[in-house]
């Protein structure tokens, strides 16, 4: 196989992408009782009335800027869009090389510290994750729903990833033993697409701001994060006695938890369902406008009575 140029890669998306915050978004960083963390908070439209108010928890490899293209048709919805990067995440402080700090339920708690930092909010906080965010967004609501009037899991199943994923994380995982992140990324790109060989998913952004996102993540984050993705128990049953409005959706085909899968969870919590036509595993990137409306349409039935149950 030859070497794949950084200008191949990722493949294109439905808008020209970018990391700068869309228009009203300010970048800042949200201080915590657990840490700081970045994120990219884009209001609801100016003279829309506000009906919600979101945090979104990127996937594995990922970070806030995966939901770019996402924020404005949600803002036109009337919802304010918190982005988040993850302890040990790009811009996310975080140890090298421990990586007790980025167990599932220390992750949770940032979730619930992150939400609490928000302040007392006068319309309902939903919470989304996309991928492992999702069972990090599952592991938080578990330990404390209350402060969520609904949970959207995008293209997050129920338990571990499929074999062929599991087989990426094990090429990432023994990279990184021997290897640091700069040599990482040039070794993943001179065996193929990112995405295939253990590197990162296709996102929102060209191959440089991939690169400075990448060489922001922490080891020990990619480290702990891909064995949980990988040995991760089933906990639906858990999930659905909680009193929350759940939504699963996810593209039309996906390589790490199958569709039908998707389909099984989302019967088994009585959640809402949603498949995006012409997405993959990030329909946040392939069909931004598609999955916003998607969303906007499931949080316009939440009033947020569940967070009182």
């Amino acid at each position: 196989m030859g070497v794949l140029r950084p200008t191949r890669y990722p493949p294109p998306v439905t808008t020209e992408p970018a990391f700068t915050p869309p228009p009203n978004a300010r970048a800042y960083p949200l201080h915590t009782s657990r840490g700081t963390f970045a994120v990219v908070d884009s209001p609801a439209a100016p003279g829309v009335e506000v009906r919600g108010v979101a945090l979104l928890l990127p996937g594995f490899t990922g970070s806030k800027e995966d939901f770019t293209l996402m924020h404005e048709p949600l803002a036109a919805r009337g919802y304010r869009t918190i982005a988040v990067d993850g302890r040990g995440q790009h811009e996310s402080d975080g140890p090298e090389r421990d990586e007790a700090p980025y167990a599932r339920e220390e992750l949770a708690r940032d979730v619930l510290a992150q939400a609490a930092a928000l302040g007392t909010l006068e319309a309902p906080l939903h919470l989304f994750g996309h991928s492992l965010g999702g069972q990090i967004a599952r592991a938080a609501v578990l330990l404390d729903h209350t402060p969520f009037s609904s949970l959207t899991l995008m293209a997050s199943g129920p338990a571990q990833i499929s074999d062929s994923q599991q087989q990426r994380v094990k090429l990432l995982r023994d990279a990184l033993a021997v290897m640091t992140m700069a040599e990482t990324w040039e070794a993943i790109l001179a065996m193929g697409p990112p995405e295939e060989v253990g590197g990162p998913a296709r996102g929102i952004g060209g191959p440089d701001l991939l690169r400075r996102r990448w060489l922001g993540t922490k080891p020990a984050q990619l480290l702990a994060t891909g064995r949980q993705l990988t040995t991760e128990p089933d906990r639906v049953d858990e999930l659905a006695a909680l009193p929350l409005p759940f939504h699963v959706l996810s593209g039309a085909s996906d390589d790490t938890w199958p569709v039908p899968l998707l389909d099984d969870m989302a019967a088994r919590l009585n959640a809402r369902r949603t498949v995006i036509p012409n997405a993959e595993h990030s329909p946040n990137a392939d069909q931004p406008l598609r999955t916003a409306e998607a969303v906007a349409d499931f949080w316009n039935t939440v009033d947020g009575s569940a967070t009182q149950a």
